[in-house]
């Protein structure tokens, strides 16, 4: 497997340009503003406000990029780089890139093969996934299309320990291979491009599947709801929200047409996801439940990262959720180097948010990170091109990646350090 992604960068190059001189270009824009601009172009307005926007002003969003602008690469020269070796080991696995796909929820919002398109394309790149808590296809679906290629599932937490439990059983019955516990999340943030448009899509009954495939979340429909507050007019919109959330559920439109359960299970869901009371004694019950490698995602703080060492974590995901929880957060890169400094070396340290090329990969490696997670660029390749369009962009970005590696003058991802940056003045 660790020779899977060699010379990657001059195979992609050759690709491209011999499929150019037979007039046939790239499936998706290799440039990132080409290719938010056919993303954008590909969705509906509301499923770009969802993907493509953060909190508050947006500023958080913006430190991400600006972070990674701050560091320059200064490249060594005459160095042997004919051969490059860009695994690496996580948990004992030997992977063939330092590169994984973020969880990333709701994809049905930007094609209709959702998150099995992106299994599919993982597993042909032999990229590891983190299955989204949030996603529009369940978990097992997706671990059967990637065959013994990598993947690990992200939690929420929510009201129901039981609940919590049943997915991460679900997760390790189905060959994930680590446990991402996502923190930043226990509640949504202000996000005004979803608000101006009035829409959640889990009010749809989207981005809920690993809900509606759950034995025991089914058996919570069962149970009487608590009360709601006040419930919308009855007009054309509600209607369609109504026949939206049978059509999401399992069985479909036709077979949920007199059934109450796809009402049921978004009320259900709305209720309990969220948990603002979630705390760090809280995970003695998690550990319990699983052997799996738990990661914290979320952790920016380097005081935190040595509280999830003392709690027994086994990694941690620097990460602000790509800007779409607090308007105003450190930049994940910025944070970085203290997490990264906190945990020294006892647990592995990847990062999110903000990574949009292989470069940025490079910078990400040089400032301490053990791998990097890919999020919004994969997403916008599926929008554009489907399974080939995420096979595309994560060729490309690990292409680039291979080849600032030896352009910079190493040959190994163990070869980028601090000593390949300057910070720009």
């Amino acid at each position: 497997m660790s020779d899977m992604h060699a010379d990657i960068g001059r195979k992609r190059q050759g690709e491209i340009y011999t499929a150019g001189v037979a007039g046939r270009l790239p499936a998706v824009p290799v440039a990132w503003t080409e290719l938010e601009k056919a993303a954008q172009a590909a969705m509906t307005p509301e499923a770009w406000a969802y993907v493509a926007g953060g909190a508050g002003r947006e500023s958080t969003m913006d430190a991400n990029r600006a972070a990674f602008e701050r560091w320059r690469i200064v490249p060594r020269v005459l160095r042997d780089v004919e051969k490059r070796d860009l695994s690496v080991e996580l948990f004992g696995q030997r992977l063939p890139s330092p590169l994984l796909l973020c969880p990333i929820g709701v994809l049905e919002m930007t094609h209709r093969d959702a998150d099995l398109a992106v299994a599919r394309a993982a597993g042909a790149m032999r990229v590891p996934y983190i299955f989204s808590n949030q996603a529009s296809v369940p978990m097992e679906m997706c671990a059967a299309a990637m065959g013994d290629s990598p993947r690990w599932f992200q939690l929420y937490w929510s009201k129901s320990n039981e609940l919590a439990a049943s997915f991460v059983h679900r997760a390790e019955a189905c060959g994930c291979s680590a446990i991402v516990l996502t923190l930043d999340t226990a509640m949504l943030g202000w996000r005004p491009r979803d608000l101006d448009f009035g829409s959640l899509p889990f009010l749809q009954g989207q981005g809920i599947a690993q809900y509606t495939s759950d034995p025991f979340f089914r058996s919570l429909l069962k149970e009487p709801m608590p009360a709601t507050g006040p419930m919308p007019p009855l007009n054309f919109s509600t209607l369609a929200t109504a026949l939206a959330q049978k059509a999401n559920y399992p069985g479909g439109l036709l077979g949920n047409l007199t059934s109450s359960e796809p009402r049921a299970a978004v009320q259900r869901f709305m209720n309990v996801f969220s948990r603002p009371a979630l705390n760090w004694d809280d995970l003695k019950f998690l550990r319990a439940q699983t052997k799996l490698p738990i990661l914290l995602k979320g952790v920016l703080h380097p005081a935190d990262a040595k509280k999830a060492i003392e709690h027994g974590m086994d990694g941690l995901i620097v990460s602000n959720h790509g800007g779409r929880q607090i308007d105003g957060e450190i930049a994940s890169l910025d944070a970085l180097p203290t997490i990264a400094e906190a945990v020294s070396g006892k647990v592995p340290v990847l990062l999110d948010s903000g990574v949009r090329g292989g470069a940025d990969v490079f910078k990400a490696l040089a400032l301490g990170a053990t791998a990097v997670c890919l999020g919004r660029p994969y997403v916008y390749g599926l929008a554009c091109a489907g399974q080939r369009g995420v096979e595309e962009v994560i060729g490309n970005t690990l292409a680039e990646f291979d080849l600032t590696l030896g352009l910079s003058g190493c040959t190994s991802v163990r070869e980028v350090t601090r000593d390949a940056l300057r910070r720009a003045e």
